[in-house]
Formats: structure tokens, C-alpha cells, sequence
């Protein structure tokens, strides 16, 4: 390899969110790395759904934009 065109590289451990560590070697410049979603907890590997709080944001949206409401 040519010399002072690569990045620096060297270890770092990986914590994923359901607490497994393991060490690898890698060229970001922090000595740790969290996971808050990895393959134990994401719905396209665990098949579960989750359910998004949409009415909530439908409702939002509405009294942001919305037509005004005429109240009796």
C-alpha cells in the first residue's frame, strides 16, 4: 500500500443494543460505538410490527394546516 493516502485504522468495540460487545477494527475516530438498532430488535428481522403513533401526527398536521374549524 502507498504510504499516507489511507486513513487511520485501528480497534473498536461495538455494543449493539441488546448488549452484546464485540471488537473489530474500523476508521471512525471514536473508541466505542453504540447500536441502538441492530438484527435482535429491528421489525424486518424479527417480523414484529411496530405501530406508529399516525393519528397522533394526522391530528397535529391537521391543526397546523388545516381548514379552521368553526366551533359551536
Amino acid at each position: 500500500m502507498k504510504k499516507g493516502i489511507h486513513p487511520d485504522y485501528h480497534p473498536l468495540k461495538v455494543r449493539l443494543a441488546d448488549g452484546t460487545e464485540f471488537e473489530t477494527r474500523s476508521t471512525m475516530k471514536s473508541k466505542q460505538y453504540v447500536s441502538d438498532v441492530d438484527s435482535t430488535n429491528h421489525p424486518f428481522y424479527t417480523g414484529r410490527r411496530q405501530y406508529v403513533d399516525t393519528a397522533g401526527r394526522v391530528e397535529k398536521f391537521h391543526r397546523r394546516y388545516g381548514k379552521p374549524t368553526s366551533k359551536s
